[in-house]
């Protein structure tokens, strides 16, 4: 993963890519298959507009049927369902009423929750939108902001700021993503207040906005390489 104290962003992305796409699925693959893919993205797309989405609505979506979105939601781990069945969070976005958690990102005046700093770079590109990021460091309480469009972080505020990160393994991300890797993901004003929340929680290490930005869209490609390459 490092080399000389430096580390390998491919290899990172890869590994993420590994642990997600296998989620669910019981075998070691490295990319969700091609109605994955797309079931995955229209998802997270109508989640974006805030509501809970209907399973049936997804279907609608997609060239399958009820049966095969049910198929595939109720395998895959990371999603949350209200009473109805209808998606109120998946892998890493949620309606503020289903979890209010310290990274909110807004998309056309939409505020929605993500699970982890990191979380608030991937998705833009996913959903086709910029997003105003703004998070709340556990260490502090100091606020991180953000711009990040489609393709690059625009703006940061401050400009210093770093993001933890630890690489995922496959059976605690099956078990419980947010308790297991979210919670150790966050956003840090600086590289010594990151450093010294990391020296306290093992496993974890710094990035620069810069790598975790090319981690997330290395990941995005990884993972939907039909429609994100």
């Amino acid at each position: 993963m490092t080399t000389a104290g430096r580390v390998d962003l491919d290899d990172v992305a890869a590994r993420i890519a590994r642990v997600l796409a296998s989620a669910g699925s019981g075998v070691g693959r490295h990319a969700l298959n091609p109605v994955e893919q797309r079931l995955s993205v229209a998802l997270y797309r109508l989640l974006a507009e805030g509501h809970p989405v209907p399973r049936a609505v997804l279907a609608e979506r997609l060239p399958g049927s009820l049966d095969a979105v049910d198929e595939i939601l109720d395998r895959w781990p990371g999603v949350f369902s209200d009473a109805e069945r209808r998606v109120v969070g998946y892998w890493g976005l949620a309606l503020n009423a289903a979890y209010a958690g310290p990274h909110r990102l807004t998309i056309k005046g939409r505020t929605l929750s993500a699970w982890c700093a990191w979380d608030t770079l991937f998705l833009p590109q996913l959903l086709g939108e910029t997003a105003e990021v703004e998070s709340t460091t556990p260490a502090g309480g100091a606020t991180v902001r953000l711009t990040v469009a489609t393709d690059r972080v625009v703006h940061i505020d401050p400009v210093d700021a770093h993001m933890s990160f630890l690489l995922p393994d496959a059976a605690d991300v099956q078990r419980d993503v947010v308790t297991t890797f979210c919670h150790f993901v966050h956003f840090f004003p600086s590289r010594e207040a990151g450093e010294r929340w990391a020296a306290e929680h093992h496993g974890t290490f710094l990035l620069t906005l810069k790598e975790a930005h090319a981690v997330a869209l290395r990941k995005n490609a990884a993972l939907y390489p039909d429609l994100f390459r």
